[in-house]
């Protein structure tokens, strides 16, 4: 970075003066060149830069410490709209207004020391403007003091925290039921009956991705989907939380609901992720936090703290409603605000992070940290989860109830060999059915397996007659059959004789009766116009049910 003497390059005496005068040095040079010699040999002792900078007011002397933990610099946007701009002034007004007794603005409190300059760096985007602290006067600047008046946001109106919304491991269900669901190919419009989602199905998917239990193509990986369906609770929520914490692959900047993502521009989700977690921390252990508040402190003071140098136009995300791309500091509110609120309502909430509160039946406006969160956040299982022990329900017409603290890996093998229905009273039902028998013989399932699982977890003894179906079904298959039929009656056995004896005999089925008989599917309009070339006029009756 420039020295102090680079910094001062070009401006003129008045200026000169103007920083001198406030660190209580006496000029007697009678150029620029000259005073700026003398200024920098003066200025730059510890003794006196320690005696300015305490003499500074608080918010100049946090601005100063918070671009020495930056390196000595910030890009001059952020820098600009945390502390206030510094005004172009001619030579006239500026001698006239004195701006260094009377500044407009933190920035313009340190410009006039000194104590800042601006000029332009290069970065991997590009030249960038940046905020900076002198070379040779950072040496000297005692250690920042950022502790003193550091937070974001206020404790939450009783009015923001009226409804809460405790942590819980409801994520572990709706990830056995996401794995069991791909497993088997199950339709979205099954999948979506299949379990209350708090979490959206797709973004669990991503998650469960970083997790390294869902592969590249969407499939369960055999082993690790073991591992974690067959691990304590705490541990599998560990598991999940530290694969958010540390994974560059879930992008919740792609996922934020309502805008689109274009373009390979990069971000960095894992360090974005750790600052908001880090703003988190101003909320006072156990008390209720106004995430409003907190968003609109972090705009303020930290806006940039996703955004490169300061960019606000390098990535394309895109308005799903108006189709406009958001490009600009204008749209902080909707981009980088909205993340800081997805990430609290979202995954922090879902991973057990968080509680949340907010007015009855409207959008969360308050956090605080869950009696689990500093173990998930540190990577530790937390200590008292349910266990899984909860018995299956076994019916005599093969349904099958499995409670939500039943085993995650019986219920996902019980699954993949059953038909799904709605879950009710808590329970998630499953049916046995030859067609999902079918299906899982397909996938190297047998139905011993089934029965071995009912055996080991119903509550009860299996129903007799349907361990005896299942036994009949392995060793013979499907016996018996059900299907729509299109039945074709006629008036007398005349007329099933000569249609018999035409060309459309090709169209029909089995004999059903003397005056009935199976019609082929998707042959009817054949069949009757055969019926009309023999004399015979017929209609197609519309099934009522």
């Amino acid at each position: 970075m420039p020295s102090l003497s680079q910094s001062l390059d070009g401006k003129d005496l008045g200026h000169i003066r103007m920083v001198a005068e406030l660190w209580g040095i006496e000029l007697v040079a009678k150029d620029a060149r000259a005073a700026i010699k003398q200024l920098c040999e003066s200025l730059l002792t510890t003794e006196l830069v320690t005696e300015i900078v305490e003499a500074l007011p608080d918010n100049a002397r946090l601005a100063l410490g918070e671009l020495q933990v930056e390196g000595g610099r910030s890009a001059w946007g952020a820098f600009s709209r945390r502390n206030g701009e510094v005004r172009e002034l001619g030579p006239a007004r500026r001698d006239k207004e004195q701006p260094q007794r009377n500044p407009a603005s933190t920035s313009e409190r340190l410009w006039y020391r000194a104590m800042i300059g601006r000029a332009f760096f290069d970065t991997a985007e590009g030249a960038r403007e940046f905020a900076y602290i002198p070379a040779d006067l950072l040496s000297l600047l005692p250690a920042a003091e950022l502790d003193k008046g550091i937070s974001f946001g206020r404790p939450a109106r009783p009015v923001e925290r009226a409804a809460e919304q405790k942590a819980n491991d409801q994520i572990l269900d709706e990830a056995s039921t996401l794995l069991a669901a791909r497993r088997i190919c199950l339709s979205a419009d099954t999948l979506s009956e299949a379990e209350a989602w708090r979490s959206p199905s797709d973004v669990l998917a991503a998650l469960l991705q970083a997790a390294g239990i869902l592969g590249a193509d969407g499939q369960p990986i055999s082993e690790t989907t073991r591992n974690f369906l067959a691990a304590e609770r705490g541990t599998a929520l560990a598991l999940l939380a530290t694969a958010w914490l540390e994974s560059e692959d879930f992008n919740e900047l792609r996922l934020l609901p309502g805008l689109a993502a274009e373009g390979d521009w990069r971000n960095q989700p894992v360090q974005a992720r750790h600052k908001v977690i880090g703003f988190l921390q101003s909320a006072l252990r156990g008390e209720w936090w106004s995430l409003p508040a907190l968003i609109a402190d972090v705009k303020a003071r930290q806006a940039d703290f996703q955004r490169p140098a300061g960019d606000y136009d390098s990535w394309y995300l895109k308005d799903k409603v108006s189709g406009n791309f958001l490009r600009g500091f204008a749209h902080w509110d909707q981009i980088d605000g909205a993340l800081i609120g997805y990430l609290v309502r979202g995954p922090l909430h879902w991973l057990g992070i968080v509680d949340l509160a907010g007015p009855k039946g409207e959008e969360a406006l308050a956090f605080r940290f869950s009696a689990w969160a500093e173990a998930l956040l540190y990577g530790s299982a937390p200590k008292g989860l349910a266990k899984e022990d909860a018995p299956l329900v076994v019916d005599s017409q093969g349904q099958i109830q499995v409670p939500r603290l039943t085993s995650r890996a019986v219920r996902y093998q019980v699954a993949r060999f059953c038909e799904w229905e709605a879950p009710k009273r808590g329970m998630y039902v499953y049916r046995v059915r030859a067609a999902s028998l079918e299906r899982s013989r397909e996938q190297g399932l047998e139905v011993r397996q089934l029965l071995g699982l009912l055996k080991a977890h119903s509550e009860a003894a299996l129903p007799p007659n349907l361990l005896q179906a299942l036994q009949r079904w392995e060793k013979q298959g499907t016996q018996a059959k059900m299907g729509p039929m299109l039945v074709l009656r006629l008036s007398s056995a005349a007329i099933m004789k000569a249609l018999r004896a035409s060309r459309a005999a090709r169209y029909l089925g089995e004999p059903l009766g003397p005056t009935t008989i199976q019609v082929k599917d998707g042959a009817s309009r054949h069949v009757l116009q055969a019926l009309t070339e023999l004399g015979y006029l017929g209609k197609i009756e519309e099934y009522k049910s």
